[in-house]
């Protein structure tokens, strides 16, 4: 049984991921969490079917959200208990194509409400994110 199996929570090792390239931002996102939903992040997700676009994990406070297909590092959040969260996100136009920190901010925000619920839904964020990319057709997703 491995390491992940006993405590539950995605690791690094569990997927295909790639380091924050060299071209990247940090921006503060001021935030809340409840106990509960910091719980159902630290357990991080390991993607089960096409539509979950999303693979991310904790290692200590520091939680690592990368594209599932090509595990390129998207987002890090260093949780501070202050919520004044440190997010450093990937400006690589290769690998990312936002490339504003207030757009940035409510994609985050939009993306967190979904992964700190218990139990994560990836297929209802998809159609949001399909929903939301049909509305803009030149972002994306």
């Amino acid at each position: 049984m491995t390491e992940k199996n006993k405590t539950g929570a995605a690791r690094r090792d569990d997927w295909k991921t790639e380091p924050m390239p060299e071209r990247h931002e940090t921006f503060v996102l001021r935030r809340s969490f409840s106990d509960a939903e910091m719980a159902a992040l630290r357990r991080g997700n390991i993607p089960q079917a096409m539509e979950d676009k999303w693979f991310w994990y904790m290692e200590g406070s520091t939680l690592w959200a990368h594209r599932s297909w090509t595990g390129c590092c998207i987002y890090r959040i260093d949780f501070r208990e202050d919520h004044h969260h440190i997010v450093t996100v990937n400006r690589d136009p290769a690998q990312y194509k936002c490339s504003g920190v207030e757009e940035d901010i409510a994609s985050l925000n939009r993306l967190l409400d979904w992964w700190s619920r218990a139990p994560y839904d990836h297929y209802n964020e998809w159609l949001s994110e399909l929903c939301d990319s049909l509305k803009q057709p030149e972002q994306d997703i």
